[in-house]
């Protein structure tokens, strides 16, 4: 029986519990997650790429067909260089689905046999995103509700600089 592996792409920047609520919903689907941080050069995140990867690798340490890697380029060909069949992407609310869609479909158009799953996280994360998590943080606002408390440490950290 083959093996389906699922790619959950991402800035990750910093990991929220949305992104985990997803995560743990395609762990139970897939046979392999990999949780892939973006390496996406039109973005500045906050977090270096070690930063990003040691927040996800902590966050993951529950699952046990969950691995963490980066990417730069495709994600389409990243998807085909790990062999996998399905990209992750998650929903928050109705204004994500038109570019969400229109990439599914380049997506597609790319690369016939990798498929696109949308999953929604549970509703008391549908408003929640990292540039918000960040923002609260900025200001030394309550985040331990969005993410785990390694990451409020971090947050910290960072903004005391």
């Amino acid at each position: 029986m083959k093996k389906i592996i699922a790619v959950y792409p991402g800035t990750f920047d910093p990991i929220t519990y949305g992104h985990i609520d997803i995560i743990e919903r395609a762990s139970v689907i897939f046979d392999e997650v990999i949780v892939t941080i973006a390496l996406n050069s039109s973005k500045k995140p906050l977090f270096t790429e070690e930063e990003r990867k040691a927040m996800v690798l902590k966050a993951m340490k529950k699952f046990k067909n969950v691995r963490v890697d980066s990417f730069n380029g495709l994600l389409v060909n990243y998807a085909k260089d790990v062999n996998a069949s399905v990209i992750i992407r998650g929903l928050r609310a109705i204004s994500d689905f038109e570019f969400e869609f229109q990439m599914s479909l380049t997506n597609r158009k790319l690369a016939p046999d990798v498929s696109t799953l949308f999953l929604m996280p549970n509703e008391k994360y549908t408003y929640l995103n990292s540039t918000l998590v960040k923002e609260l943080a900025a200001f030394e606002g309550k985040i331990d509700c969005f993410v785990p408390e390694f990451v409020v440490k971090k947050l910290k950290e960072k903004f005391k600089k």
